[in-house]
């Protein structure tokens, strides 16, 4: 069974069409990604995955069961970490917990455990302006998981990031996920990031927004460290490059 299947969902604003007809999956433990220009719906897509907006048609199943327009069942990361600077990274972490009605202590307890497996051990009690950015990301990662805990939707969260730290980042979140069991369903304009990253690609193009095409990354991850200078990394970009 699929973790994530959206079925046949489009979507018009006043000042128009947005999503014509999308439909995708997403595979427990896989690192999908949707990449295209801007203005494609990309963003549109996930609010009505997260069940923040309503789609004119079509459907969201998690594990079958369907959540279309149902908020609070899926995570959804946005570009940027949204920390709140007047709360412990601890605090911050935990906040989904909490949210969810469980005692401050209890919350605590529970997130504080993971912050070793997320490179986090040791900045409980500080505060966001008092980390990197890398270890910002990782934090507001750990606050996604811990919304719900086995998928993810991540909106660009490594685009910020300068290119050594995302370097970084990426081969610890590949880790992450085979650790933790984690699905995740990624938003990016980094075709490069893309092909890194992925086991499967789907360009989403045109106005409205329509999945063009559907790219499988066969080498296995993690993925050497040379492989963006390989022929077969460059046979991919190139692909995708002309049918942008």
């Amino acid at each position: 069974m699929e973790k994530l299947e959206v079925k046949h969902v489009s979507k018009t604003f006043e000042d128009g069409p947005v999503l014509d007809d999308i439909s995708i999956t997403l595979r427990k433990g896989e690192l999908v990604c949707l990449l295209g220009v801007s203005g494609g719906g990309k963003s549109t897509l996930f609010n009505i995955i997260s069940g923040l907006l309503e789609p004119d048609c079509g459907q969201v199943l998690l594990d079958g069961e369907d959540v279309t327009n149902k908020p609070g069942r899926i995570s959804y990361m946005l570009q940027k970490d949204l920390l709140l600077p007047y709360r412990t990274v601890q605090d911050n972490v935990a906040l989904p917990l909490l949210l969810r009605g469980v005692d401050k202590t209890e919350a605590r307890r529970q997130a504080s455990a993971l912050f070793g497996e997320f490179g986090l051990e040791g900045t409980q009690t500080k505060y966001p302006a008092q980390l990197s950015g890398g270890m910002r990301q990782r934090a507001a990662l750990l606050r996604t998981y811990l919304f719900s805990q086995d998928i993810a939707l991540l909106d660009e969260p490594f685009s910020a990031l300068d290119t050594l730290t995302k370097s970084a980042i990426h081969d610890w979140y590949l880790d992450v996920m085979e650790k933790i069991k984690l699905s995740t369903l990624f938003i990016t304009h980094d075709i490069d990031e893309a092909i890194l990253l992925s086991d499967r690609i789907y360009l989403l193009t045109g106005q409205p927004g329509r999945i063009t095409d559907e790219i499988v990354i066969k080498e296995p991850k993690p993925r050497a460290k040379d492989f963006n200078l390989t022929p077969e990394f460059l046979a991919y970009k190139k692909y995708i490059l002309e049918r942008l």
